[in-house]
């Protein structure tokens, strides 16, 4: 069974795995270059952010998101619990709290898409470089209606 907490200080070191393995697993198309300076962003930020875990029985993470108010920012599976409703339980958590919630997605990163679409996103926008510049397009998406 699947619950979902906050994280601590002592996850930091699994949510980077998760990180790091989904990526490798959906991210075929960085360079190895901008895969390599993105890890080590991810590594300075990411084990101290404020994330919403998916833990298993053990409480061991197997996936993890990051809300900025209405915004998810990040949201990553472990690659052996894909299609195990993991990441659909993450944004039906952060629904409960944002009944409009926004994201963004890689334009090249065609599983991601189909799964918000399938859960129900909408395209907004789109911009030609990822957040950092690099050049890697990203869908704008939105849940919900704007009131």
């Amino acid at each position: 069974m699947t619950s979902i907490r906050q994280s601590t200080p002592t996850d930091g070191e699994r949510v980077v795995q998760i990180w790091r393995e989904a990526v490798d697993a959906t991210h075929d198309f960085l360079t190895a270059a901008d895969r390599a300076a993105i890890e080590a962003e991810v590594q300075a930020f990411l084990p101290a952010a404020p994330l919403w875990l998916a833990v298993d029985a053990g409480d061991r993470p197997v996936g993890f998101m990051l809300l900025d108010g209405a915004s998810m920012d990040a949201l990553f599976i472990d690659p052996a619990y894909r299609g195990a409703g993991i990441g659909r339980a993450l944004v039906e958590h952060a629904l409960e709290r944002h009944p409009v919630l926004t994201t963004e997605v890689n334009e090249q990163n065609v599983q991601a898409v189909g799964f918000y679409e399938r859960l129900g996103f909408e395209a907004t926008g789109r911009s030609a470089r990822d957040g950092q510049g690099r050049p890697y397009p990203l869908i704008h998406l939105r849940f919900g209606s704007q009131i």
